[in-house]
């Protein structure tokens, strides 16, 4: 038998029952499309969150006063015996491969413009703020780097709030009253949109000094720490926590990386990627057992074909890759449908839910397709083992 009258064979068996290949293709095809749609799912999540996570640069450090770790990620944000202190933050500055570190306060507060007035956000920070967390100022300046015991009233309003109060005026200048002190308006931050739910738009910025007082903490929430690229994480580290020992006198502080973050969030990630990789498996194994019904009885309705098969003297290896062929053409082509439906689905919910992330990875796609081949073979070895055993004499009677 040439390459040609096998590859013959084998698509005539596929087109001469055209509703039961339709059938059995679909099996697969809603299979694959179920995977690339759940998996586009999944990894635009993915890519979501870890753009959200990174946009604010990996080289940070972040340290929350108590002694809490849980699986790499800070809880203990409260409950010190020595809060951390503005002081704290200056002291890790001179540490070597150190760019810049900002404390942190954060509250809610009533803000009065001239006409208008909300209550929103007020993050105490300190000037070093737009570089640790690469935030820049739209118009006007951050907050100076006075005395952090002893700062001026000056305010920065993020973009959202300046249109909230001010509209398109230029709030520059302008005096507000925040939890019921007066501030003066000496900028404007770009927009920064929210952050996992955060909205930092919808925020006004501090001295930390004042902030501290404002909320009647007795110390910071976090500091954070920016570390140049090429320096050792390890090292940073380490010359964090020597030193804040040295001042607290003994370690009474939790520091987590970015890196522990991202880690801790790769894993859930993987998880949830296995997840709906695994849901769409198991539409694939139902495509299986289809394409392993249908086959068997393809066998017992060809039975006499087979004979004759055998009688022009095909072997039983040529048999049994006839059916073996004919399941994995069944299997690629509900799989390309299946290809063609995920990857257009996933494109149309991207229309329909502009703010739903979906991301097709197109090794995802291949694997896909390649795993149909492959199941749709197995799924045909027993039918077409069954073929090849028949004897052809048998066979040949059965018509």
């Amino acid at each position: 038998m040439t390459a040609a009258e096998f590859l013959r064979l084998t698509l005539g068996s596929v087109t001469a029952q055209r509703l039961r290949s339709f059938l059995t293709a679909l099996g697969f095809a809603i299979g694959i499309a179920s995977v690339i749609l759940l998996t586009s799912i999944g990894e635009g999540v993915r890519h979501f969150i870890l753009a959200e996570f990174t946009q604010f640069g990996t080289n940070l450090v972040a340290i929350n006063p108590g002694k809490v770790t849980t699986a790499g990620m800070s809880i203990g944000v409260f409950g010190s015996e020595r809060p951390l202190s503005l002081e704290d933050s200056q002291a890790l500055v001179r540490l070597p491969g150190v760019e810049a570190t900002v404390g942190f306060v954060q509250g809610n507060a009533e803000v009065e413009a001239p006409s208008r007035q909300r209550r929103t956000m007020v993050y105490g920070a300190g000037p070093q703020m737009p570089q640790v967390f690469t935030f820049g100022v739209a118009s006007g300046r951050f907050l100076p780097p006075d005395d952090p015991t002893a700062p001026r009233a000056f305010a920065v309003l993020g973009s959202k709030l300046r249109s909230e109060l001010f509209g398109t005026a230029s709030p520059l200048g302008q005096v507000i009253r925040i939890g019921g002190d007066r501030y003066r308006i000496i900028g404007v931050m770009e927009s920064k949109g929210q952050i996992l739910g955060v909205d930092l738009d919808d925020a006004v910025y501090i001295p930390a000094g004042r902030a501290l007082e404002m909320f009647n903490r007795d110390g910071l929430m976090e500091i954070d720490v920016l570390y140049r690229e090429h320096a050792r994480l390890d090292e940073v580290v380490a010359g964090i926590r020597r030193i804040l020992t040295a001042r607290h006198g003994r370690e009474d502080f939790t520091i987590t990386t970015q890196q522990q973050m991202l880690d801790v969030l790769g894993d859930i990630l993987g998880i949830l990627s296995f997840a709906v990789g695994a849901l769409g498996g198991i539409s694939l194994l139902v495509g299986a057992v289809g394409i392993l019904t249908i086959m068997t009885i393809a066998v017992t309705e060809r039975t006499a074909e087979i004979g004759v098969l055998r009688a022009l003297g095909a072997t039983r290896h040529q048999v049994m890759g006839l059916f073996l062929a004919e399941s994995a053409v069944l299997a690629a082509l509900g799989g390309l449908a299946g290809l063609v439906c995920g990857a257009g689905g996933a494109q149309l919910l991207t229309l329909a839910q502009p703010a739903l992330p979906v991301h097709t990875a197109w090794s995802f796609v291949v694997v896909a397709e390649i795993i149909a081949v492959i199941i749709g073979m197995l799924a045909g070895v027993l039918p077409a083992r069954r073929a090849a055993r028949l004897d052809p004499v048998q066979a040949l009677r059965a018509e």
